[in-house]
């Protein structure tokens, strides 16, 4: 196992980076979520709101 001092840091660019990442697929995920919600709320169309409970 390697000592502290030998494990590799990230610079701050990497850092940077990979943050951008995460936002980017964080978006994605959203969006994708976003899709299939309206996906779904469009094929079952306007009857969602008029059936019995």
């Amino acid at each position: 196992m390697p000592d502290l001092e030998e494990r590799i840091k990230p610079t701050e660019k990497e850092l940077k980076a990979r943050r951008s990442r995460n936002i980017a697929l964080a978006l994605a995920l959203a969006a994708f979520v976003i899709v299939v919600y309206l996906g779904s709320i469009m094929k079952l169309g306007p009857a969602l709101f008029d059936r019995p409970m």
